[in-house]
């Protein structure tokens, strides 16, 4: 017991973490090419988002790309009850598609 009350004493003191600066955005100045700075605030993002679905388990990559628009198909799908419901899936996926059209 003596020991670890020894041990305790000479052990080394903890890390300090450094301040943090504060930024500070001068809300006064004009905005000037607010169209580019938007778009180019949008590329990034866009990238990132690209960046965190590649990051993603399998899982939660189906239920954040596939699995709403399929539900709300397989939904349709079963009101509609076509005759050749893998063809009329198939094509309502392609019409909903919040991606908009492929690019060949």
């Amino acid at each position: 017991l003596q020991k670890i009350e020894t041990m305790a004493d000479e052990a080394p003191p903890a890390a300090t973490v450094p301040p943090v600066e504060e930024t500070k955005t001068d809300v006064s100045a004009p905005i000037t090419n607010a169209g580019e700075d938007v778009a180019a605030e949008q590329a990034a993002n866009l990238v990132q988002n690209k960046m965190n679905l590649q990051a993603l388990p399998i899982r939660a990559y189906l239920d954040q790309t596939v699995v709403p628009l399929l539900l709300d198909g397989m939904s349709a799908l079963v009101k509609e009850r076509p005759p050749n419901p893998i063809e009329w899936l198939a094509s309502y996926l392609v019409r909903n598609n919040p991606q908009g059209p492929s690019q060949p």
